[in-house]
């Protein structure tokens, strides 16, 4: 990339546009909190996790079955989702239930397959991503 494209050649304040970014500007704790979440969500086993919930509350064995992963390594991924409120469980007996926080996460989920799903001008137009 042209390191031109990435800066001004004048040093410009844009007081309107500044101010109006700061305004939508999010609080350091509030970005640490959802770069945890995104960080999670980073990890392909976990994104699969939450593709099977999104249907709908499965049990860890059935989670295990889906994924092909032992219960162990399932709960192991679980317990950090239920951590950050991604996801949450409840127990029936012996069995454990896990579902999906909120429809949030499920939106969330989806408007991230969406956006890698939508092709890309370069591939409209024949050419490689």
């Amino acid at each position: 990339m042209n390191s031109t494209l990435a800066r001004c050649e004048e040093n410009v304040i844009h007081e309107e546009q500044v101010q109006a970014a700061q305004a939508n500007l999010i609080s350091g704790l509030e970005a640490t909190y959802l770069s945890a979440v995104f960080q999670a969500l980073s990890d392909p086993t976990r994104l699969r996790l939450i593709s099977a919930l999104s249907g709908g509350e499965l049990c860890v064995c059935d989670l295990a079955a889906v994924l092909g992963m032992t219960q162990s390594a399932v709960s192991h991924q679980l317990r950090l989702l239920r951590n950050l409120q991604v996801v949450r469980h409840r127990k029936a007996g012996r069995i454990v239930y896990y579902a999906l926080e909120d429809e949030h996460v499920r939106l969330l989920f989806q408007m991230g397959l969406e956006h890698i799903r939508h092709p890309n001008g370069d591939e409209a137009e024949g050419g490689a991503a």
